[in-house]
């Protein structure tokens, strides 16, 4: 299969009408993205990016007179964040609508939705007039895409279209919350912060799921955003010694900056965050072997930066 590169939204929305996928910008990563409602084209999800099938996916609307086909009903907690975050880098976790494939959802019986804030985005999903269920445009386990030349690197030939945007304004999947429960839980940390969130609702809480509970969101079972290179947390980067094939990324400069293969200093979290899944992906073309990452505070956005950071380094 020759995968067609286009930035005509509306050329995009034609493959997922014709049961094809399409990896698209969104504000947080590109999404790999099918229509909810084709099986055969989910089918294809799993396949392109040699996913398990017992991770969740995402649905992702345009409008949200779409949540009907979606959903049973709209709980309390979950309305009052969609009027607060919707459209943007937050996903809500609901009761599943019957007239949604079991695949789409990894059999549970609760989906997850988001509305995108990105305007390529919203114009693509518009034109495709149904919801899309989208995981993240990569091979399953690599880091994250930012850029549509790193969907193309993992994805080239594998799908039927490649919807071309600029790189990702955030940087980071999605935040991902529960609304099933009585009491709202952070299934996945992301730009909308535990602190936004209880701005909304209070008593939200994160998650503290055990080893063997089901996966209502996707990043919570497997090894993700993994580069080739070994990730090593460092907490005091002023002691770090460098190897010839080593770098680094992180808010202060270490020593010898002039000894790593690569080495970004970051203005801030955001753009640390921002930069984290393009960094691990160019250290892989440089030839990096271990890539030393600076830990962060985990409040805010630095939550969900170490959550990212922790699991590439996981063995």
């Amino acid at each position: 299969m020759k995968t067609k590169i286009t930035q005509s939204p509306s050329i995009a929305a034609r493959f997922i009408q014709h049961g094809e996928l399409v990896a698209f910008p969104t504000e947080t990563v590109y999404g790999l993205g099918a229509n909810i409602f084709n099986e055969e084209a989910i089918r294809k999800i799993f396949t392109a990016k040699g996913r398990p099938a017992d991770n969740p996916m995402i649905a992702h609307i345009s409008d949200i007179s779409q949540l009907e086909s979606l959903t049973t009903h709209i709980p309390h907690t979950a309305q009052l964040l969609i009027d607060r975050f919707f459209p943007g880098p937050l996903t809500v976790i609901l009761p599943r609508s019957d007239k949604v494939p079991s695949i789409a959802t990894a059999g549970l019986e609760t989906i997850g939705v988001r509305m995108p804030d990105h305007p390529i985005a919203q114009q693509f999903l518009r034109a495709c007039k149904v919801p899309v269920v989208a995981p993240s445009a990569n091979i399953s386990g690599r880091p994250s895409p930012t850029t549509w030349q790193a969907v193309r690197q993992d994805l080239d030939g594998r799908i039927g279209c490649l919807l071309r945007g600029d790189q990702t304004r955030v940087g980071l999947e999605s935040t991902v919350v529960d609304c099933t429960e009585e009491i709202p839980c952070v299934l996945r940390a992301g730009a909308v912060t535990l602190e936004h969130l209880r701005e909304v609702m209070p008593e939200t809480q994160m998650a503290e799921l055990g080893p063997d509970a089901l996966p209502k969101s996707p990043g919570m079972k497997y090894r993700h955003y993994s580069p080739r290179a070994r990730v090593v947390i460092c907490t005091y980067p002023q002691y770090l010694v460098a190897s010839e094939a080593s770098a680094y990324i992180g808010l202060e400069a270490p020593p010898r900056e002039d000894e790593f293969k690569m080495i970004k200093i970051c203005a801030d979290i955001n753009e640390y965050a921002h930069s984290i899944f393009h960094f691990f992906r160019e250290c892989d073309e440089a030839g990096v072997d271990a890539i030393y990452c600076q830990a962060v505070i985990k409040e805010g956005l630095g939550v969900a930066l170490m959550d990212r950071i922790e699991r590439a380094a996981h063995p």
